[in-house]
């Protein structure tokens, strides 16, 4: 059973194998081409025009929040399917964090999906559009770490500002203020 720390660990060399040019042997440190599904893999890294497109992972307690975000064409956005196609590449995402994290670990990671996929498309220029989309899956094999925005840290930041306010002009003064009252 690997500890939590591991697990974080694993997850996050995963993604970092996923380097702009880890797609082709000849770039890739240890000669093993890598694809995340993402369109930058498409063509040739030098010869054809650069495509940006990326991701990150981002942990919130027991959830792994995978960014995807990427710079399409306005006329791409339009087409019927667009968003389909934003929601398999963070499929495709998933399952190469999946196969990488089994590479470098030799363990599975369990990844359960967790609400719907969030896409946000802006507007650059009368060409350009930038699309970020994300997604929350809850991590398997991680049982000791608590939810993120819980109530007990409410309670303490709101008990600290009582305190605060309660020092306010006229009610208690510093033992080493000697000015007249």
């Amino acid at each position: 059973m690997a500890t939590v720390y591991e697990i974080i660990q694993g997850i996050n060399q995963a993604a970092a194998n996923c380097y702009d040019g880890s797609s082709e042997a000849s770039m890739a440190a240890d000669g093993k081409a890598r694809s995340a599904g993402l369109k930058r893999e498409d063509g040739h890294y030098i010869n054809d025009r650069r495509v940006i497109d990326g991701f990150k992972v981002v942990f919130h307690g027991p959830i792994l929040r995978i960014k995807y975000q990427a710079e399409v064409r306005i006329q791409d956005v339009k087409d019927n399917g667009f968003e389909d196609d934003i929601i398999r590449h963070l499929e495709d995402i998933v399952k190469f964090l999946k196969k990488e994290y089994k590479d470098i670990t030799g363990d599975t990671l369990s990844l359960s999906k967790e609400g719907d996929h969030n896409i946000l498309i802006q507007r650059i220029s009368n060409y350009r559009t930038d699309c970020q989309a994300q997604c929350d899956y809850r991590i398997g094999g991680i049982g000791d770490v608590k939810d993120v925005g819980g109530k007990s840290e409410e309670g303490r930041v709101d008990s600290a500002i009582r305190d605060w306010l309660e020092l306010g002009p006229g009610k208690k003064r510093p033992k080493n203020d000697t000015r007249k009252s």
